[in-house]
Order: structure tokens, then sequence, then C-alpha cells
């Protein structure tokens, strides 16, 4: 499984950004996915996770009402869309596949992550 992360940039205080992630594989449908970010400095962190239809959402409280996780199984790609971005958002954002069973706020749920695309928001 391999995951391209794409998206990323420079945006002012209260702008926007989609990130896209595509995966390789047939089964991508199959998937339940999650987007995760890294600051300098700090641990990764969970951001937003998806199941494989895309029913179900899960969200960091510090984004909750601003992103938003989608996905496209046509395209193998999952998206994430960020509204009213903030400074503390700055991070290089990762898009990861999550282990079935397992918990979705976890690092060590997820078994293949993207290379990671950055994200600076300026104040």
């Amino acid at each position: 499984v391999q995951l391209q992360a794409s998206g990323g940039g420079l945006v002012q205080a209260g702008g926007s950004l989609r990130l896209s992630c595509t995966a390789s594989g047939r089964t991508f449908s199959s998937y339940r996915m999650g987007w995760f970010r890294q600051a300098p400095g700090k641990e990764r962190e969970f951001v937003a996770a998806i199941n494989w239809s895309g029913e179900s959402t899960y969200y960091a409280d510090s984004v909750k009402g601003r992103f938003t996780i989608s996905r496209d199984n046509a395209k193998n790609t999952v998206y994430l869309q960020m509204n009213s971005l903030k400074p503390e958002d700055t991070a290089v954002y990762y898009c990861a596949r999550r282990k079935p069973g397992s918990y979705y706020v976890t690092v060590s749920s997820y078994d293949y992550w993207g290379q990671g695309t950055q994200v600076t928001v300026s104040s």
C-alpha cells in the first residue's frame, strides 16, 4: 500500500486548504483512513478518521467544526477540507491506513503512512 498526500501550502489565518491522499491498490474501499499532524517539537497527533464507506467520521476536539474528512472510493482518495485555519494548525499532515479492529486515535493503530504535506498558517 502506498499513500501519497498533497495539497499543503501557506495560507493566512482564516483561510482554507484541502488535502488529498491517494492510495495504491484495488481494495481502497475497504480501508479505514485517518489524518494526523505533527508540529515541530511535538508528537504526532490525531486529526480525523473515516470508516470504509465514509458514513462514520471522527475528529479531534481541536478541529471539530472546522475540518471535514471525506473519501471518494472510485478515485482511491481521502480528503481533509480545512476551513477557518489557525496558526496552531501549522504542521506536517500525514494520511494513514488504520488496521482493522484498532482504535482510530492512536498512532500505533495505523500501518501505512503517506510522506506528509506541510501546512503553514500565518497570523
